[in-house]
């Protein structure tokens, strides 16, 4: 059995190489877990499985799972696409997202700037 140990030389060191200061991915948001939700219930609504939307969307069921579960960020015309192919349309997806959006958003205080009133 062999053992390695790596060691940090020392310009290495004096690196923080902890990733506490990088940015959540968007998709990992609490904004856009009411998407990957919605994403699902569309889909389920529509009484396809993964495979069959993914074929519909000529995207292997790998996709439409990460889609689902946030892994992979979807975009406004595959939003789109996955509506329709799901029977429903863009629009009244959409306003199914703001509606359900807007409950679980936290209101913002907008923040003043000098020489507004309030």
């Amino acid at each position: 059995m062999t053992i390695v140990i790596l060691t940090l030389n020392p310009c290495q060191a004096s690196i923080d190489l902890s990733s506490a200061g990088m940015a959540t991915k968007s998709q990992h948001s609490p904004a856009y877990q009411p998407l990957m939700a919605l994403l699902r219930a569309l889909r389920e609504e529509a009484e396809l499985t993964q495979r069959e939307l993914g074929e519909l969307l000529e995207k292997p069921q790998s996709w439409v799972h990460n889609c689902e579960v946030g892994n992979r960020r979807v975009d406004v015309a595959e939003f789109a696409a996955w509506a329709m192919a799901c029977r429903v349309e863009p629009a009244t997806a959409l306003s199914r997202f703001l509606t359900v959006s807007n409950r679980t958003d936290k209101p913002r205080r907008r923040a003043s700037r000098k020489g507004d009133s309030g």
